[in-house]
């Protein structure tokens, strides 16, 4: 595990961001707050089922900005294992009020963000048994208004984050191409205004496809919905094709990775292999938070 802290890649528009949830999960009156007053409490989170410990600092965020204390007894990205139980994974102190305002708030960021890094270190761990040493990556196939903590998780689970959003990469899918004419249209029209500082992926169906992006200058070039035996074909015959000719590229295949499949695509002329499954449909690690009593 990294020993760098991955709280400080976040933004400083990360804080307005938890103020806005706040905001949204209590818009007028809080009623249960009205019931509970302001008495000192103390709060135990439990982990209740097994995953990786990670959105920390979200849920530190969320009880800061009410004015409670957070200790956590377990570093983020540590693997958690209840064993069937509950493992006391941090201790919150601050007004009953104020912790049953940031509960819910607190509790989904982190269940999701554990989640996302539960799956995407489990994708990491296969993709590594059957000897992959390339780079596993997500997708933008992100929730609008979550993609931080979506892709904050997927950091924590080993995995890399991939483009961040439509300004961290160019993408050239199927319907760029289509709207543009050709493949080589599309990659000379991105590169007039991406410049030498924004990389350049091509999504290809086929290996001709393929050849038409590295010729035109792409950087990446993604191979879209091959099967497993027809990725290594295609991988291996562009590779040696493009080897000594000045072109250097890199290889990512997607579409339809799973964990459960993701062995089958393991080869080693593949650069990256990206899926939706690590951030999609991922199943949460179960927190709860309880008032001591």
């Amino acid at each position: 595990m990294s020993t760098h802290d991955y709280a400080h890649l976040l933004p400083p528009t990360y804080k307005t961001t938890i103020a806005g949830w706040l905001t949204e999960d209590t818009p007028s009156f809080d009623y249960g707050g009205f019931v509970v007053g302001e008495s000192q409490k103390t709060a135990t989170l439990y982990c209740k089922s097994a995953g990786v410990l990670a959105g920390v600092p979200f849920f530190l965020e969320v009880f800061r900005q009410l004015g409670c204390e957070v200790e956590f007894h377990y570093k983020e990205g540590e693997y958690l294992d209840p064993a069937g139980g509950k493992i006391k994974a941090a201790t919150v102190r601050g007004p009953a009020r104020q912790l049953l305002l940031g509960e819910r708030v607190a509790l989904n960021t982190l269940s999701r963000c554990s989640g996302i890094a539960s799956a995407s270190r489990s994708l990491v761990l296969l993709a590594r048994e059957a000897g992959y040493k390339g780079i596993i990556a997500g997708t933008r196939k992100t929730t609008p208004g979550f993609r931080l903590v979506e892709k904050y998780g997927m950091l924590v689970g080993g995995a890399d984050a991939h483009r961040y959003d439509l300004s961290a990469m160019v993408m050239l899918k199927d319907n760029h191409v289509w709207a543009t004419g050709s493949i080589t249209d599309a990659v000379k029209a991105a590169r007039k205004v991406a410049g030498f500082s924004v990389k350049i992926e091509v999504e290809c169906q086929s290996e001709a496809e393929a050849d038409e992006a590295i010729e035109a200058g792409a950087d990446v070039v993604m191979l879209d919905n091959f099967d497993g035996e027809g990725l290594r074909v295609a991988a291996s015959s562009i590779k040696q094709r493009w080897a000594g000719k000045g072109k250097s590229v890199l290889l990512e295949c997607s579409g339809g990775l799973t964990k459960d499949n993701v062995k089958s695509f393991v080869c080693d002329e593949i650069d990256i292999i990206s899926t939706s499954s690590i951030h999609q449909g991922t199943k949460h690690v179960d927190f709860s938070l309880k008032i001591d009593h």
